[in-house]
Order: C-alpha cells, then structure tokens, then sequence
C-alpha cells in the first residue's frame, strides 16, 4: 500500500498552497464570512477573511467521546445545538441514542457555554442569515466536526456554504461534496493517515489563543 504525503512547511505554507485553489478574486466580488472550524484553523481562516475582504469568527465545537474509549470520537454537538453522530461506530460499541445526546446536551451547556464566555464575551455566532460562508480547518480527520458546523451553517439560514481544507481523506472529501456548494482543497489522499502528518511542523493552538488571534486581527485591519 503506498501512502501518499504531502509536506506543508506550516500553516502559512497550507494557506499558499490553498489559495491556489481558491478563487480569490471572483469570490471577492461578494461579501464572505470565514469560520474557522478548530482552534487549529484559526490562523488560515483569518488570512483568508482578509484576502476576501470579509469578516472571521469561530464556530465552537465539542467532541463526545465513547466511555468504552475516551480517544473515540462519537459525536459533535456545535454551539447552534447542532449534534452529528458517528452512526457506525455508534452501533459498534453498542451505544444507546438517547446516552450520546444527554452527553452531548451535558457538554453543550457546560464546555461550550465557558468558551463563549472566555472567547466571545457570552456572545452568539456572528449571524449567518443569508450570507456566503466559508468554513476553514487545518484539515480533516474523520470530517465530523466539518459536518456538524455545516449542518450549524445551514439551520442559520447561509446563502451559500464552502468548505477549504488543505489535506483531508477521499472518502471524507465525498461526503463534503454531498452536502456543500463547493469544497477546496489541495489533496484528499486515498490512504489517510492524520492531519499532521501532511505537515512538518504543525504548533498546538489552544482556545486561548482564539480571541488574542481574532483581536490583532481586528487592529491589523
């Protein structure tokens, strides 16, 4: 099996080689929100948000972890109350629907109400009614959380939903296309390993940094 590998120098080096794809300038012609999906996400999405003359913000997001396996992504629940669910693993730990939403019901008002309290001064998400969208990340592991924040995107009413990604798996990349207007990205290997692995060197970003980020941004401005 050959495994294929993409090297991005960084985040910054991610973005070049993603604006390659984009069409900046004709999507410049019309006004454009960037979300940035994780914490990780946050740098490209703000450069973004400035070549295209648009305005950024950040959609919190929280996993729920099966009990059996803390490191096993079950579901995503958004700050829009939005939960998608990992139907097939679901069924193999023989999960009960009912458990995975009171999790997700428990996290939402709990870990997601701190973030927008720390991170966004209790604030909802910038209003997305009727607008183009744009959701950025680093990349894509299983694309759950991409598919909770554009199920989010859709319930607020957006104009248009895009999704740009560096590196994310083919198989993930399918199930993006089924549901976005447009997706972009630079690859989408067929044999996927992890998000950092297509980078040689990927700094941890932590949701500390999302306001001081979103702040220099706006005085750069």
């Amino acid at each position: 099996m050959k495994i294929e590998k993409i090297i991005f120098e960084n985040r910054d080096d991610a973005y070049r080689q993603l604006s390659d794809v984009l069409p900046i300038e004709n999507m410049k012609t019309d006004n454009w929100i960037v979300l940035a999906t994780s914490s990780g996400g946050v740098p490209i999405a703000i450069t973004l948000s400035k070549d295209l003359e648009g305005e950024f913000d950040f959609i919190f997001t929280q996993k729920v972890n099966a009990a059996k396996n803390e490191e096993c992504e079950i579901a995503i629940v958004t700050e829009t109350g939005e939960i998608v669910i990992h139907e097939e693993l679901m069924r193999s730990f023989n999960l009960d629907l009912d458990e995975i939403y009171d999790e997700a019901n428990l996290k939402y008002i709990t870990d997601i109400a701190d973030y927008k309290a720390k991170y966004r001064d209790s604030l909802d998400i910038i209003d997305l009614s009727n607008k183009n969208v744009l959701l950025i990340d680093e990349g894509l592991n299983t694309g759950l959380t991409m598919m909770a924040c554009i199920k989010s995107v859709i319930n607020n009413n957006a104009k248009s939903i895009c999704v740009a990604v560096p590196v994310l798996p083919s198989v993930t990349k399918n199930d993006i296309e089924s549901i976005a207007d447009d997706l972009y990205y630079v690859q989408a290997p067929e044999h996927f390993v992890s998000i950092d692995f297509y980078y040689k060197e990927l700094e941890y970003i932590g949701l500390d940094k999302i306001k001081i980020l979103k702040e220099n941004n706006v005085n750069n401005m």
